[in-house]
């Protein structure tokens, strides 16, 4: 089943795409930064470059995924976000862009686990401890994207 990763061109997105990419299945990158983009493009990962913070870019790059995994780290550092003010209002975006893609399964890797929005309209939501090391953080979000279901 296919699934998306926002915050690809992340330390732990990039472990995270590693991970995904070793089994079957679809996997999809959202990035900002036009060189991982190119690197992941030339890995054969259908790639959405685009401002993080555009909620309907990233829900027009999720259509037709069952998952998505959602890396925290892109909402904080230091890349330029123009269609939110805060960290919390990209995720908003992000939640927003996913349930109009119709994404079933939301993975969100996170520090604190507070900033999951409640309108994760996800049917099924899971979030993976991102002060975890990027194997450990990768290993858990193949284990939960393979799992049949996370209740």
């Amino acid at each position: 089943m296919p699934v998306i990763v926002i915050g690809a061109d992340t330390r732990l997105g990039e472990a995270v795409i590693d991970a995904l990419t070793g089994r079957d299945g679809e996997v999809r990158a959202f990035v900002s930064d036009p060189e991982a983009a190119r690197t992941l493009k030339a890995r054969g990962i259908k790639t959405a470059l685009g401002d993080i913070s555009d909620g309907s870019h990233v829900g027009g790059a999720a259509c037709n995924c069952f998952g998505a995994v959602l890396i925290g780290q892109a909402a904080i550092d230091d890349r330029e976000r123009s269609f939110a003010e805060d960290p919390g209002a990209v995720v908003e975006a992000w939640a927003e862009g996913l349930a109009d893609a119709g994404v079933h399964r939301a993975i969100w890797v996170v520090s604190d686990p507070r900033v999951v929005p409640e309108t994760a309209h996800a049917a099924e939501v899971a979030v993976v401890d991102a002060t975890a090391s990027p194997g450990t953080v990768a290993a858990e979000v193949r284990r939960l994207d393979d799992a049949a279901s996370l209740a």
